[in-house]
């Protein structure tokens, strides 16, 4: 790329609302001027998209990886919360996501996770503490406070809390929220400590407790959370403090698109153009505070062309002043990532898997939900065969368990309702967020083998079948692959269809699979420890006799 050049066509100017036909001139990676002048011309040019929250890793690629599926779709930026890989290596793994973005162009963003571990009921590979998270701030390049999970304790005023909220203060950084079905008095509460946003909201009234509360909300449509139908309606009249944010996205689900593809909705919905692209490409980059161009002379040239308003088809992004994608291409070269990791377990038997029915007459099941993080708790009469609980494919009642990853461990069991199996075990060491192995399975021979594919490989997610067996191997602190991003999206869809083939119907049974061992997200989740209340937090027991 030259290092001054001309493009001509119909700019988009989201600040004043306006589009007019006209000629963007560039030098040296900035925009120097914009001249208004007819132009034969007839793409539209336009700031490019910000993604407004996302764990990087839940792509399971490096970030090198992630920008180069991105920037196809007029990705430019990304604000992201590095807490997997925290939970996982601690400040040094934060270090390797800031370091491995840095070899390509394109702007990732990173925060200071503010809880690692996440609770202190379950076991992680590392702790952030508050000392690490003012060496973080003492950094140009981390812009906020990660999302700040423990809104119990925000609500309680615990003084580890406050001592990290007021970090962020000192070093003038926002603050994120995460605060799952928090309304009224409560929401407005967890708020007026500083809490800037919130990604968690699953209603409308929800969202609008929260910005009563003075809080940003980011609409989330991710491979498992889906709330753009329930919260897009709020756009017209909260367009200045709404953002888009994909929150955990899959490789094959980033192949397909990203924040592109929320605009394109948000605009066949009917809403205002201007509206979207304030959401998409300008409320991020304000309210973060980012190095982001937003169109206008002496930015960054940061900006995508997109064919026209109805499609919103990308025809080419830039970063400063540099064409990163063409025509659905990517042009960012492949660049080899080391691995890092944390894995430390022996192989499981199937025997470490049963569960003794001990005179039980009821057991608790989680119902998961496609498209949703949340979960509800049912009672069940337990199957029981030869003096063991078992799963009861008729209910669709099914074996969950969580290894302990970082050291040996008797794994934790449960049952689990709607994902669907008729056969064999899905298993995945990306199991949000202290990231032990989950699985769920029909029998534990196929649990245990599912579960030593993880260990064998130390990270992966596998499939097993009747007869058949596929890994996809996740070697990069066992979340992330540093394969080429296309390759792994090609690997996991296969073994997303496998799990499909062996009865799952939810859209992504891998996705739904790793936020079963999410803690803060009611209502009842399964740990490396025991089997846990969200509501209440508190663990309970599997089985109970009347």
């Amino acid at each position: 790329m030259p290092t001054s050049f001309s493009i001509s066509g119909r700019i988009i100017n989201i600040h004043d609302q306006e589009i007019y036909e006209g000629t963007v001139h560039v030098s040296n990676g900035r925009i120097s001027k914009i001249v208004r002048e007819a132009t034969a011309a007839t793409d539209y040019i336009l700031p490019g998209f910000v993604d407004a929250h996302v764990h990087i890793e839940s792509s399971m690629l490096v970030p090198s990886e992630f920008a180069r599926l991105a920037v196809p779709h007029g990705t430019v930026a990304t604000v992201s919360d590095p807490h997997e890989i925290g939970n996982v290596l601690g400040l040094k793994g934060v270090e390797y996501m800031i370091e491995n973005g840095n070899k390509v162009p394109f702007k990732f963003y990173f925060g200071a996770p503010s809880c690692v571990p996440a609770t202190p009921f379950e076991t992680a590979g590392a702790e952030i503490t508050a000392a690490d998270i003012e060496k973080l701030f003492q950094r140009d390049d981390i812009k906020y406070l990660a999302e700040m999970m423990n809104w119990p304790g925000t609500l309680q005023r615990a003084p580890d809390v406050m001592e990290k909220i007021a970090l962020a203060q000192k070093y003038g950084k926002a603050v994120d929220g995460h605060a799952p079905g928090l309304r009224g008095e409560q929401a407005r509460q967890y708020a007026s400590v500083g809490i800037s946003t919130d990604h968690e909201c699953f209603t409308a009234e929800e969202a609008l407790d929260k910005l009563d509360a003075g809080m940003k909300i980011l609409i989330r449509e991710g491979s498992a959370a889906k709330n753009f139908e329930a919260l897009i309606p709020l756009l017209p009249e909260h367009y200045q403090h709404i953002m888009f944010c994909s929150d955990d996205k899959h490789p094959d689900n980033l192949v397909e698109g990203h924040i592109n593809l929320l605009v394109k909705r948000a605009l066949a919905a009917g809403n205002d153009l201007f509206h979207v692209l304030q959401a998409a490409c300008v409320n991020p980059v304000e309210h973060y505070k980012l190095e982001v161009g937003l169109l206008r002379e002496g930015d960054a040239a940061d900006f995508i062309t997109v064919d026209n308003l109805d499609n919103f088809n990308v025809q080419a992004t830039y970063l400063d002043g540099q064409i990163v994608a063409e025509h659905g291409k990517t042009n960012i070269a492949f660049s080899e990532s080391e691995d890092i990791n944390n894995f430390n377990t022996d192989l499981k038997s199937p025997e470490e898997f049963a569960v003794l029915a001990g005179g039980a007459t009821k057991i608790r099941v989680m119902e998961a939900f496609d498209g949703q993080l949340i979960t509800k708790q049912q009672w069940a009469a337990p199957k029981v065969e030869s003096g063991f609980i078992v799963p009861d494919l008729a209910q669709d009642v099914l074996k969950l368990t969580v290894v302990n990853r970082y050291e040996n461990a008797a794994p934790s069991v449960a049952f689990i309702k709607n994902i669907g199996l008729k056969e064999g075990a899905i298993a995945s060491s990306v199991g949000h967020d202290s990231h032990n192995i989950v699985a769920v399975g029909v029998d534990d021979e196929s649990i245990a083998k599912a579960v030593n594919l993880i260990i064998q490989s130390k990270g992966g997610v596998a499939a097993v079948g009747k007869g058949v067996q596929q890994l996809l191997p996740l070697p990069v602190a066992g979340i992330m692959s540093a394969e080429d991003g296309y390759s792994v999206a090609a690997h996991y869809s296969a073994i997303d269809r496998m799990s499909k083939d062996m009865g799952s119907k939810l859209e992504s049974p891998f996705m739904t699979l790793s936020f079963m061992a999410l803690l803060v997200i009611p209502s009842l989740k399964l740990s490396d420890k025991g089997l846990f209340n969200g509501d209440e937090f508190k663990f309970v027991s599997v089985a109970e006799i009347n």
